[in-house]
């Protein structure tokens, strides 16, 4: 995945940060290449140690590359401590709300700096994350970042930082969504007369099965819509009550997306 002699600095290991180790590690990534600092690692980490990986202890030669994974709440007080590394080092941020000129601020080296925004399902392999480079980022730095993130799920790179609310709101967001969703269709099973148990097997079945329907046969939304719906048909009439009211469902992400976007600016 990374030139062998690479090495990772990986400033903390949480939900994302341990996908991430864990698809480096499945991928090929040796666990000597990797130093992972966190203040509260996990059983699994630590077992790491002996195969190799260096545990909360800064290493003396500059990394090849920082992966930033801490909590933005305590950015302040993580990302100072790799000043030291200077210009010669990637740093691959996937702290949520914190934008490139943060980190050229904290750190004052000109180091190239990658911003990324994964999503939850990338804790199971399945995410997508957007990519923002600093203008001092290279083709190859680019292309390392992109293996790393690709051990969690796809990558898209984005033309401006300013995208990354819009990406916030939608795909980073977006799960939540989707859960919602799925709660709602739960209730409506069991509001019709299905047990609770059967309901959710019908509607997980069904939103997953959907989503693989779209990304395996490549086709848009709207058209796999129209071939699900007869006229007069019961999905029509189903889509019909959804899209008649004043606020349609197209309406209706519109607003929330929007809504998580605005907040991602303010936030910054």
């Amino acid at each position: 995945m990374i030139a062998a002699g690479s090495t990772i600095l990986l400033v903390g290991c949480g939900k994302m940060g341990g996908a991430l180790l864990k698809g480096w590690l499945q991928y090929g990534i040796e666990a000597g290449q990797v130093t992972v600092m966190d203040p509260h690692p996990g059983q699994w980490v630590s077992d790491l140690v002996e195969d190799g990986l260096t545990l909360n202890q800064l290493p003396t030669a500059a990394p090849t590359i920082i992966v930033v994974a801490t909590k933005p709440q305590i950015m302040d007080s993580a990302v100072p401590q790799l000043r030291s590394y200077g210009p010669g080092t990637l740093i691959l941020s996937i702290a949520a709300g914190t934008p490139i000129a943060t980190f050229q601020t904290m750190l004052a080296t000109g180091a190239p700096i990658i911003r990324a925004m994964p999503n939850t399902p990338a804790s199971i392999g399945a995410g997508i994350t957007a990519l923002i480079g600093s203008a001092s980022v290279t083709a190859n730095q680019r292309a390392m970042a992109e293996q790393l993130m690709a051990a969690v799920g796809a990558t898209v790179w984005l033309q401006e930082e300013d995208q990354m609310h819009a990406v916030t709101g939608l795909s980073g967001s977006g799960p939540a969504y989707v859960f919602a969703l799925a709660e709602a269709m739960i209730s409506a099973g069991e509001n019709l007369g299905l047990g609770p148990e059967l309901s959710r097997q019908l509607v997980i079945s069904t939103i997953a099965g959907a989503g693989r329907l779209m990304q395996e046969t490549g086709r848009s939304p709207s058209v796999l819509r129209e071939e699900v719906t007869s006229p007069n048909g019961t999905t029509a009439a189903g889509l019909d009550r959804m899209m008649a009211s004043d606020n349609t469902i197209t309406d209706l992400m519109l607003d929330v997306v929007s809504s998580a976007s605005d907040r991602s600016r303010a936030m910054s």
